[in-house]
């Protein structure tokens, strides 16, 4: 009887404390350096948090490795709420980038939910003979072994997307990476390298602004947004299936408490209905989740999914991060 009495008092005690749930600041780590769409997605979905979780929410950066140091910092944390993880599509590629990694990326966290999906768009230098997708592929086909495809560096989401491209193209270019977006999407402006697949938040304002060309989205869908709107997307072009976006999503370090999750899990849904948060969502180019990959499950299940259809593509192109 003295058992279980000790037990239910435990459990009150226990309750109670997650009912508390937060009382003190809550960390997001951020596994890239200040600045960059992660980290402003990041503030953006801090700023729409801080009311339905009640507490103060702190940004963490903490880059390097590809963002595998932040995602082990998470994985490694105290499973009580007070870290988190915002990371973005490296969390699918990693496994395949790295051959050795100091987390389990299905097994070591819990699967918050998913924040936002950032388009990407093809461009190409201000004097590319090609005006739209089908001059581009004949451009391209007349000019074999001679084409450079810029990327922000390994593993970044201009590399990704120019992986899929060539394999999906069956087209052999010359691969050229920078140290960043910034550098890369100078060469593009100033005619050093010819084309380039980058998130809209990279691309937009030069597309509008029409220092670029721009011949199509990744997306199954076209975007609505003015500066996109009239471009078709690869899928329409003829590559069919072709599908890449930058997502973002949410963790927890494994064996966080189900109440806090819970919590973390409701607050998120509703920081993803704040008008605010939406809109600066949109300036962006990233488009909100409000599927059910907001819930727990079918986020780990996309996850997965993403995993199965990066490894392939990472491994035949033999190029790791470490």
């Amino acid at each position: 009887m003295k058992k279980f009495l000790i037990g239910g008092a435990l459990a009150a005690v226990s309750a109670a404390v997650f009912a508390q749930y937060p009382t003190r600041p809550v960390t997001i780590i951020v596994p890239f350096t200040a600045g960059g769409p992660t980290d402003k997605v990041a503030r953006d979905l801090a700023e729409a948090l801080r009311k339905p979780l009640g507490g103060t929410i702190i940004i963490e950066n903490v880059g390097g490795a590809g963002g595998t140091l932040g995602a082990a910092k998470v994985a490694k944390a105290a499973p009580d709420g007070y870290t988190l993880l915002l990371h973005h599509i490296g969390m699918a590629t990693s496994p395949a980038l790295y051959r050795s990694l100091p987390y389990k990326t299905m097994e070591d966290f819990e699967y918050l939910g998913l924040v936002n999906e950032v388009p990407m768009t093809l461009i190409g230098r201000p004097t590319l003979p090609a005006n739209n997708y089908a001059e581009l592929v004949k451009w391209l086909e007349s000019n074999k072994g001679k084409v450079n495809l810029a990327n922000a560096g390994l593993g970044a989401a201009s590399h990704l997307c120019g992986l899929l491209l060539q394999s999906t193209m069956k087209s052999d270019m010359t691969t050229v990476p920078y140290k960043g977006t910034a550098p890369a999407m100078n060469d593009i402006l100033g005619g050093q390298v010819d084309i380039m697949c980058d998130q809209t938040t990279n691309t937009s304002g030069q597309i509008e602004a029409g220092k670029v060309k721009a011949f199509a989205v990744t997306t199954t869908q076209r975007l609505t947004t003015p500066a996109l709107s009239k471009l078709p997307t690869l899928d329409e072009s003829g590559l069919k299936g072709f599908n890449v976006t930058i997502w973002h999503g949410l963790y927890a370090p494994k064996g966080t408490p189900a109440a806090i999750l819970e919590k973390v899990n409701a607050s998120l849904r509703t920081a993803l209905k704040d008008a605010d948060f939406v809109k600066r969502q949109e300036a962006l180019g990233a488009v909100v989740v409000t599927d059910n990959r907001v819930g727990s499950a079918e986020h780990k299940k996309f996850v997965q999914a993403e995993i199965d259809k990066w490894t392939p593509v990472i491994k035949a192109a033999g190029q790791y991060a470490d």
